[in-house]
């Protein structure tokens, strides 16, 4: 017996039709009857035939189809994070008008569990190897200069998200230090001035842009950061905050960490927002939150990563595409108050 791999070409003699309508029924590209759709895929069935081949198709058109995305840190958080998985969503539509997939790399650097950096073991040395067309970079740390070096050594197009990787790289980014100075003078008109803020990681970027949008108004507000947006990571920053003093109000910078700074204000004892008041940063859905609604600035993750796919689909088409600031919008819950009366003036 042959052991031929049976063709888009045996379908359609099969199925009585040409190659390109059975190419179709596989493509999805163009519409065709219900008829002829059973038809083709009955006798790819009965000849073992399940598709096209993929990297015959990819030399075809002398791509990979394959757009990577590094995220800094665990890789399981773009699955755990509302807004990487918003993101990434958007990433995927826009690269899927040249039928790209995604792929999750390790970075060359990676977090430790106390936060420092170090280099990735083994398997990210694929980074070096692995077929792409193009790399996405979220949330950009100094030391991922090696791995925007690494790939552009490559000729690999790169996008970054939330962060900063040097000229020629188009960034997609959000007004993070605006945005975070709105809500601080959202808290400093509601009377409150002894405030604490729980950051994210230290060596992100947008860590450090909305920390001095808090400081604008807020100068000697102390910093407790965390090792990921997470409602763990707030609740275990949350108890250190308030075993440290009773601040009358806390700046999360994500909603999931404000909802475990919230947590922890409960064990203590204290209401929100009526000894403290909590905000958060992203205006995501979190799970369990009720009867809380956070006050919070909502960002266009989807748009984020839809504009990151953009421009990948413009890089490649020859075009250098700019870099895209985006705006989060105020939007006021029942987490923020005004300054408990028994509170004094000033830093306690």
């Amino acid at each position: 017996m042959s052991s031929r791999r049976a063709t888009i070409a045996d379908v359609a003699r099969a199925a009585g039709v040409s190659p390109s309508t059975a190419s179709v029924v596989f493509s999805g590209k163009t519409p065709v009857s219900d008829e002829t759709r059973a038809r083709v895929l009955e006798a790819a069935a009965a000849l073992g035939y399940s598709g096209p081949d993929p990297l015959a198709a990819s030399l075809r058109r002398g791509r990979s189809g394959i757009v990577g995305v590094l995220q800094r840190g665990r890789l399981g958080t773009v699955f755990t994070d509302p807004v990487q998985r918003a993101t990434m969503d958007g990433l995927a539509d826009a690269v899927s008008a040249i039928d790209a997939s995604l792929l999750l790399l390790p970075p060359l650097t990676r977090r430790t569990a106390a936060g420092e950096t170090a280099p990735a073991p083994a398997p990210a040395a694929t980074l070096a190897t692995v077929p792409l067309d193009a790399a996405v970079l979220i949330g950009t740390i100094p030391e991922a200069s090696g791995d925007v070096a690494l790939l552009r050594a490559r000729g690999v197009p790169v996008v970054v998200i939330e962060g900063d990787a040097g000229d020629g790289v188009p960034r997609m980014a959000l007004d993070n230090q605006d945005a975070e100075h709105c809500l601080a003078d959202h808290i400093r008109r509601l009377g409150h001035t002894d405030v604490a803020v729980v950051a994210l990681p230290t060596d992100l970027n947008v860590t450090h842009e909305r920390l001095e949008g808090v400081r604008r108004v807020f100068p000697d507000a102390p910093a407790y950061p965390t090792l990921g947006s997470s409602i763990d990571e707030g609740l275990r920053v949350g108890r250190d905050v308030f075993s440290r003093g009773r601040p009358t109000a806390v700046l999360a910078q994500s909603d999931l960490l404000a909802a475990g700074v919230i947590r922890a204000a409960e064990e203590a004892g204290l209401s929100v927002p009526g000894d403290v008041s909590v905000a958060g940063f992203d205006g995501v859905r979190v799970d369990g939150l009720a009867p809380y609604e956070l006050t919070t600035m909502v960002q266009p993750a989807v748009d984020k990563g839809r504009a990151a796919g953009a421009a990948i689909v413009a890089m490649l088409a020859g075009e250098q595409p700019a870099s895209v600031r985006f705006t989060s919008v105020f939007r006021s819950g029942n987490t923020t108050g005004p300054i408990p009366p028994s509170a004094a003036p000033g830093p306690r």
